[in-house]
């Protein structure tokens, strides 16, 4: 069993993606044995309804990806109201945690209401994702110029709500060194591989990153699924550890779902 804690619905704004249809990404997730998949909304970058990109993720998910795709709503503090989005995807959709886009919402993790929404999903039981870009910064549209999310400001924000947990997805090209040991020093802080690069990347990343901290996630259908499932197998990991990998990790941290 594998468990996809990063996966997108609905359309790239920017061109057209394979498995860009609900039907056919969870056709794909099941041929590659995918058992459970955390799923966002592409339209929660550039839509100010957030309400209805929510109801549509969750519609889509309930209605074509029953047992298998599991919504996480789009946030936008930066917003009027967006405290209840929160309540919304909690109490009405049920869902278990939420994904944040601080870059294309223009807002810095250090603002008030980024401190509010942590405390609001903490006292929920809410986790949360903070995707740190969405694609290579050589590919943005001229008119779409958007930097990597600063998480300098993350660690103190953990520190306030000790029971929190936080994963931070599309983080692997750029996080290195210094800044992800200081992230990772929390153990409620959990990173993914999509866009971890290089030959037996895992084993490497592991010298950094307790395995515990580290969760499949395959950015689909951005990227191509079989390139997070290549990671595994260009990896010796052993049973044990791809077990936690792959799915230990996201369950024992997302219990309520």
């Amino acid at each position: 069993m594998i468990c996809d804690v990063n996966v997108y619905l609905s359309r790239w704004p920017f061109r057209r993606l394979p498995c860009d249809t609900t039907s056919e990404l969870v056709s794909k997730l099941k041929r590659n044995q995918i058992s459970r998949a955390y799923a966002g909304s592409f339209d929660g970058l550039l839509h100010k309804d957030i309400r209805a990109v929510n109801q549509r993720l969750y519609d889509d998910c309930k209605s074509q990806g029953a047992n298998l795709l599991l919504p996480v709503g789009s946030i936008n503090p930066a917003l009027p109201g967006w405290e209840d989005d929160v309540i919304t995807c909690h109490e009405q959709w049920k869902m278990s945690g939420i994904r944040l886009h601080p870059n294309y919402h223009e807002y810095e993790l250090n603002s008030p209401e980024v401190k509010k929404l942590f405390a609001m999903a903490a006292e929920r039981g809410m986790f949360i994702q903070i995707a740190m870009r969405m694609e290579d910064n050589r590919t943005h549209h001229k008119l779409m110029q958007i930097p990597d999310v600063n998480f300098e400001a993350l660690p103190g924000l953990m520190q306030e709500q000790q029971n929190l947990q936080v994963t931070i997805l599309n983080g692997m090209k750029s996080l290195r060194g210094a800044s992800l040991t200081r992230l990772t020093e929390n153990p409620n802080l959990t990173i993914e591989i999509a866009m971890l690069e290089g030959v037996g990347g895992i084993e490497k990343i592991m010298q950094q990153v307790p395995y515990e901290q580290i969760l499949f996630g395959s950015y689909f259908p951005f990227f191509y699924l079989e390139s997070s499932l290549n990671k595994l197998k260009e990896s010796q990991l052993g049973m044990e550890i791809e077990k936690q990998i792959t799915w230990e990790n996201a369950q024992k941290r997302f219990t309520n779902t």
